[in-house]
């Protein structure tokens, strides 16, 4: 009898398994199953679910929860990969952490499951309406609160090589999330509905199809007179005014003694010499060379042998250095996790310290800050937006899991970015998905910005990313390679999320807040 109470709040096993199929479906749609379309659907099976348990909202909410805690296993299993080939974790302790982890993460699907049935108690079937605002609020919510958003539902669009994913122009990567749930969720309510005579075929097919093309009215009210495909071709054609030329050096994850350290470190040199060497002399832009954030920890100010060997290179070859390096914040007594640009002549001519700072990795949050170590380093926070220049143009860095937030990006082109540069390093994570769920990221951040991103990447994957999200001239996965890009200035334009920023997720967020609010509002009236 004491287990009565808790097995009332369990979902039945038939909705559960909806759930759990909801999840598998959604899993398929992510790297390195990318079949996108999946996402189309996903959803369909959990709403479902929900609307069967609709009469609790506990209920409703542990289907979420099983749904968002094996979403987030089956994409991110890949995290016990480090922990398990570099600090010897005994497998079934490392996937029991990942399961811990993906319980918490799961918490934000539950809720959405939570809150969408409490709006269909109150509402109805025409609450499902409501469901593409609900799913949106409860990402940006899972942002906020952890700092992550890895995997939001929009990114999995990122490799369908459409013309949709223009839409993250406008509002992001949660607009591409919200339209995958318009749909998804027009077809929840098409089979409701149907299913108690309130609705033909016929409407609820139309409603479905205007659910699909919703963002769209969304471009055309927000669109910016530089939004045209014509204007943003005619930007990339502009005359170049830098070459870059990058590295994927394929540095191993251990093993690094100092002696292979200074072998890696001339194999670096000999890669960019070897690439320089096949750029013409008539007419050569000023190029930059670009090394990618590796297990190589160079420490450019506090190393003399380091500064030596950096400026020597630029100095014989008559470029500018870009690498990253862990530089001293004296007035803390720690050090940053840096982007350092070394000049042709020698010397630092810019550097962009990292703002955002993987949690527990390179900094433990406040206010565990001091109880607890990070896993990597213990490094300050950045706190200014630096560009720096290629040639007559102007790049931001963004260093590693810097790709994964919107806003960095969004602030490097509203203080003049013509161009990205994200430097990062996979290889502790394997050859698993997150080298394209990674490169998911970095496609969102070109298309919403309207500018290109130069991936450099010490195992992969090095691509050129276009303004329309294009990943071209990728390098192959773990392996030795360099790319020459040419660099060109932007002709200045905004997009209409660089100037307003995550104005969707806002609106998504206020109307479910003033959904739940009315809700509970107008009940007590009635029962008054």
């Amino acid at each position: 009898m004491r287990l009565l109470p808790i097995t009332k709040g369990l979902p039945d096993w038939k909705n559960a398994l909806l759930a759990l199929a909801s999840a598998i479906l959604l899993i398929l749609a992510f790297p390195d199953f990318d079949y996108w379309f999946l996402a189309w659907f996903a959803l369909v099976p959990l709403m479902w679910a929900v609307d069967r348990e609709k009469e609790s909202t506990t209920r409703s909410f542990v289907l979420g929860w099983i749904f968002g805690t094996a979403f987030f296993f089956g994409t991110c299993w890949w995290l016990t990969y480090a922990p398990i080939t570099y600090a010897g974790f005994p497998p079934i302790l490392a996937y029991f952490l990942l399961f811990c982890v993906c319980l918490v993460a799961g918490l934000f699907p539950a809720t959405f499951a939570g809150v969408l049935s409490v709006l269909l108690r109150r509402f109805g079937s025409i609450a499902f309406l409501a469901a593409p605002f609900i799913w949106v609020f409860t990402e940006f919510l899972r942002y906020w609160v952890t700092g992550n958003n890895w995997n939001a539902l929009g990114y999995a669009s990122a490799f369908s090589g459409g013309e949709s994913i223009t839409l993250a122009s406008v509002g992001g990567v949660y607009l591409l999330s919200a339209r995958f749930v318009f749909v998804g969720a027009g077809i929840v309510w098409l089979v409701v509905t149907k299913g108690s005579g309130k609705v033909s075929w016929k409407l609820g097919l139309s409603l479905i199809f205007l659910l699909s093309v919703f963002p769209w009215f969304v471009v055309e009210i927000a669109k910016l007179p530089d939004f045209s495909q014509e204007s943003r071709l005619a930007k990339t054609s502009n005359q170049k005014v830098g070459i870059v030329v990058v590295l994927q050096p394929h540095v191993p994850m251990s093993g690094l003694t100092y002696e292979k350290w200074q072998e890696l470190r001339l194999q670096h040199i000999n890669l960019a010499e070897s690439a320089l060497q096949k750029l013409t002399t008539d007419n050569r832009q000023p190029t930059t060379v670009v090394f990618p954030e590796s297990p190589m920890n160079f420490m450019y100010e506090t190393d003399r042998a380091t500064r030596d060997f950096i400026d020597g290179f630029a100095r014989k070859n008559n470029v500018s250095v870009l690498f990253n390096s862990a530089e001293p914040d004296a007035a803390n007594g720690k050090f940053f996790n840096s982007a350092v640009m070394v000049g042709p002549q020698g010397g630092e001519v810019a550097q962009y310290d990292k703002i955002y700072l993987l949690p527990f990795g390179e900094a433990v949050p406040f206010p565990l800050e001091g109880l607890l170590p990070g896993f990597v380093g213990n490094f300050s926070y950045g706190r200014e937006y630096d560009l720096l220049p290629l040639g007559d143009a102007k790049a931001g860095v963004m260093i590693c899991f810097e790709s994964h937030f919107g806003q960095l990006s969004r602030e490097y082109v509203r203080n003049g970015a013509d161009a990205i540069i994200e430097m990062t390093n996979d290889g502790y994570l394997g050859p698993t998905p997150v080298l394209r769920q990674h490169l998911a990221n970095a496609v969102f951040r070109a298309v919403e910005t309207n500018r290109p991103v130069l991936r450099v990447t010490n195992v992969g994957i090095t691509a050129y990313i276009n303004e329309r999200g294009e990943v071209l001239d990728p390098a192959q996965p773990y392996t030795e390679d360099t790319r020459v890009w040419n660099v060109a200035k932007s002709d200045g334009s905004q997009t209409f999320y660089v100037r307003y920023g995550d104005w969707f997720a806002w609106l998504c967020t206020s109307v479910t807040v003033g959904l739940l609010a009315f809700g509970f509002f107008s009940r007590r009236e009635t029962q008054q």
